[in-house]
């Protein structure tokens, strides 16, 4: 187990050990040892026997042992019996923003609700709101996550959908020579609600037969036909098709599956729509060769959307868009400076490694207490190491450098988390919000828009905030802020993490639109969190991205020369 996976369990049971009013000194006991092990930087959990994790802070002997069990066993019984004796619906509450245990008891217990639905009525009811502590206030954001929640539900985030797919892919291998993931992760969509693969076989039936060998997969007869078997993985709600389709048709299947109905729908000039043509009766060697015989011009999968790609696509070539390989540096990083896992010089050297010319480190700075955040002297002293590193670095046969940077939170008035003379000795600084998400769409916006005419603002990250299939992100007027960052020439995040993707893809175009450069920042705790700047790349290129309007895609030297400009 992670170390994330461990806390997380020991959150959920201070939570449930709260709802049901049980010993505060034990409450407090799991909270202090949750509190402390998220903040650990130097070891993994699940490696460190009894005797180790007692020497840790907030860790007695008994949760120690407690936390041995879990990492052995995957079990904690003290959970284990208050999730026994706790609504399915009530545990699903958690889920909803603002309700903490206290509040969640209240509604449990008062009002005897024990779903997510009979909250819902009870809140179209307005009992919720005549609760003691509630009012209308809380009712309403309540009624809202609800809708949320309810619209998020089936679905899983680009990350995990890939997982699944490459699970199934793997296991499907060696009994097909062609096989593809199609669909949404082939067209790069955040949060996926089908997870859907193609396979070749002279014969349906045997796709279905090596299918009914996996247990974990769980068919849904019904809506299942020769060609096509749908059902779930049994860890995961989210829907599974795995289609057949003879060889000599499966490029025309690979198209079909991974594009939409309008993109599909386009008209061709030879007559016909773009899928009468590749469904008529030629054997394709390739999707390309489909668009060729539509005379079309070609589109990637992650495109493939009904929008402006063919627009897109008749101005510019493929080899246009950005890809991993066209990235020169990976910015908006964290070190146990602040809350992340590794030091600064092992971000620094794995980073190093991997290919690129600079790292941008961008810890949290003072506000952020919860994260660490740096306050003016750990600034200082952060830097000096950052000049100490570098001089390591000059004598590398190519070149690399670690840039001063930082994620300087926008305060609730919009101004930036430090005074001039400190933000001034940085490389670069990139703005985002963390806190008072609750603002109307005109306050939130006016609060971005002072942030990003501050002249310290050189990135304006994640811009709403959003929390895949968690949190819906602040309401912002996107067009004021793409318009804001044109005039004050400050770059817009695509914050990579698959928690995040944010800014949104279907707001890349109007960003080329402006000339506003946009840049793929991992947001990394961690060295492999460099990695999940292929998630960035991909919503990326499905907005039309090109390597050219790609801040991280230029070169340590065109970089310095940027920053000093700035």
């Amino acid at each position: 187990m992670s170390n994330a996976e461990i806390v997380e369990v020991l959150e959920l049971t201070v939570k449930l050990l709260e709802l049901h009013n049980a010993d505060a000194f034990k409450t407090r006991a799991f909270g202090a040892a949750a509190f402390n092990l998220d903040r650990l930087k130097t070891a993994n959990i699940a490696d460190l026997p009894v005797e180790e994790l007692v020497k840790l802070q907030g860790v007695g002997k008994s949760m120690a042992s407690k936390i041995v069990q879990l990492v052995q066993t995957g079990r904690l019984p003290e959970l284990e019996e208050l999730s026994a004796k706790t609504p399915a619906g009530v545990l699903e509450m958690f889920k909803i923003k603002g309700l903490g245990s206290k509040k969640i008891g209240t509604i449990w217990r008062e009002l005897g609700l024990e779903t997510l639905h009979a909250l819902q009525l009870a809140c179209e009811k307005g009992q919720i709101a005549q609760l003691k502590g509630f009012g209308e206030g809380t009712q309403q954001k309540i009624m809202e996550s609800l809708a949320f929640i309810q619209s998020q539900k089936g679905r899983l985030r680009m990350d995990k959908a890939e997982a699944l797919a490459q699970l199934i892919a793997e296991s499907l291998q060696p009994y097909f020579e062609k096989m593809a993931v199609t669909g949404q992760i082939a067209r790069k969509i955040e949060t996926v609600e089908t997870v859907q693969l193609l396979v070749a076989a002279n014969a349906p039936v045997a796709v279905q037969q090596q299918l009914a060998r996996f247990e974990w997969l769980t068919i849904d007869a019904k809506n299942s036909s020769p060609f096509v078997w749908r059902g779930k993985a049994n860890a995961a709600e989210v829907a599974v098709e795995i289609h057949a389709t003879r060889p000599e048709h499966f490029e025309i299947q690979r198209l079909v599956l991974s594009a939409s109905e309008a993109h599909l729908a386009r008209q061709s000039p030879v007559g016909g729509t773009l899928l009468t043509v590749a469904n008529g009766g030629t054997a394709f060697e390739s999707v390309r060769s489909i668009y060729e015989k539509a005379q079309l011009p070609y589109v990637v999968p992650e495109m493939r959307e009904g929008g402006n790609e063919f627009e897109w696509a008749s101005q510019h070539q493929p080899e246009e868009l950005v890809t991993w390989e066209s990235l020169k540096g990976i910015l908006h990083n964290h070190s146990t400076y602040s809350d992340g896992k590794h030091s600064l010089e092992v971000m620094a050297r794995f980073c190093q490694e991997l290919g690129f010319e600079y790292l941008g480190i961008a810890d949290h700075s003072q506000t952020a207490t919860y994260a660490q955040g740096l306050s003016v002297e750990r600034v200082r002293q952060q830097h000096q190491e950052i000049d100490q590193l570098n001089a390591q670095f000059a004598g590398s046969e190519k070149p690399f450098k670690i840039l001063k940077g930082i994620e300087s939170d926008i305060l609730g008035d919009g101004s930036l988390d430090y005074p001039d003379a400190i933000l001034a000795t940085f490389d670069y600084v990139v703005a985002s919000v963390h806190s008072n998400l609750d603002m109307s769409l005109e306050k939130a916006t006016a609060r971005l828009l002072r942030a990003i005419e501050n002249p310290y603002t050189t990135i304006l990250g994640h811009p709403t905030g959003r929390l895949l299939l968690t949190r819906a992100g602040y309401p912002i007027d996107y067009k004021a802020i793409i318009d804001a960052c044109a005039q004050h020439g400050v770059v817009i995040e695509i914050n990579a993490s698959p928690w995040r993707l944010d800014l949104d893809w279907r707001w890349i175009a109007y960003c080329l639109e402006k000339n506003v450069l946009l840049s793929i920042n991992p947001d990394a705790h961690e060295k492999d969190g460099y990695f999940d700047m292929h998630y960035g790349v991909g919503v990326a290129r499905k907005g039309g991205l090109t390597t050219n309007m790609t801040f991280n895609a230029l070169t340590l030297s065109q970089m310095e020369v940027y920053l000093k400009s700035r």
